[in-house]
């Protein structure tokens, strides 16, 4: 009268997802570091501030901090959320291309913020 349950199957690791991931996540802090260092470049855009246009300083500092630090912050969440799928034996090389393509675009956001900073005159 007593009943044997079998416990449930585990997942097994998907090996070509786990190597694909590591070689994304790689790719991706590669991508992290050169976006942190073109943001400095934004630094340029004030240039031309005082001679032929008017600069908001505030606005050129806000977009450079946004170019520096969102990215650094989007590779960070898919790096966590990556591991965790991982762990949890799910398909998980999608997560750092969505990373990737998100950092392009904060970076952009921090451009487009630090060039409106600049009227010409």
């Amino acid at each position: 009268m007593s009943e044997v349950v079998a416990a449930p199957a585990r997942r097994p690791v998907i090996v070509w997802d786990l190597v694909l991931s590591i070689v994304l996540l790689v790719l991706m802090a590669g991508l992290a570091f050169m976006l942190l260092f073109f943001s400095f470049f934004l630094a340029f855009a004030g240039d031309s501030c005082g001679a032929s246009s008017t600069c908001d300083v505030d606005r050129i500092g806000t977009g450079m901090l946004l170019a520096m630090i969102l990215p650094i912050v989007v590779a960070v969440l898919a790096l966590v959320a990556t591991v965790v799928v991982l762990v949890l034996k799910r398909i998980a090389f999608w997560i750092p291309l969505v990373g990737m393509v998100l950092m392009v675009g904060a970076f952009a956001l921090g451009a487009a913020v630090t060039v409106s900073g600049v009227q010409p005159a």
